[in-house]
């Protein structure tokens, strides 16, 4: 039951903005709060950790936002909700190691050497750029774009944006491993 809802929290965050996109004059901004107070029940249910939590009743009064002055902004702005906290858990996680992208990596390789603890410092440092520059660019489609340039960027450019990241650090990846192996 929870890779269920795990699942479907994974799968409307990654359409939320193409669904609200759609719904758009369609739908009022009170009713599409439905979607987003899904999503903030399903993040609730679905973590034991505080931050989720906090995560979960920030898209809850967002959805209470929209639903209460039936305006679209609130539901749009959750992609930057989305990137604040993602950037708190990268921010905190340096500060109060194991980084976000060492815990990770520990998944797969338990004994980490102490160049992969390095580098997955560096890798969680990249990510909180990331997540600044993802977020100021959500931020500012929310409140200044159109509805259509909201969507392209929310709902796909910023996909792009992370699938380039995700690819790029690999590729690092490997030539920082190939480099530790032979020297």
């Amino acid at each position: 039951m929870v890779r269920l809802r795990v699942a479907a929290f994974a799968v409307l965050s990654l359409a939320y903005p193409l669904v609200v996109y759609f719904a758009l004059g369609r739908f009022e901004p009170r009713w599409m709060a439905l979607l987003l107070f899904a999503l903030a029940a399903l993040r609730a249910l679905t973590t034991r950790q505080p931050v989720w939590w906090v995560a979960a009743a920030g898209a809850g009064l967002l959805a209470l936002l929209a639903t209460a002055f039936n305006q679209a902004l609130p539901l749009k702005l959750y992609p930057a909700l989305v990137n604040a906290v993602m950037l708190v858990i990268f921010a905190t996680s340096l500060r109060f190691p194991p980084t976000a992208v060492e815990r990770l990596a520990r998944l797969t390789e338990p004994e980490l050497p102490p160049f992969a603890v390095v580098y997955t410092r560096r890798v969680t440092q990249v990510w909180c750029g990331f997540f600044v520059l993802n977020g100021a660019l959500a931020l500012m489609t929310a409140l200044w774009a159109s509805n259509q340039v909201w969507a392209l960027y929310n709902g796909l450019l910023a996909y792009v944006m992370m699938g380039v990241l995700f690819g790029g650090e690999w590729l690092v990846r490997r030539r920082v491993k190939a480099a530790h192996a032979h020297g």
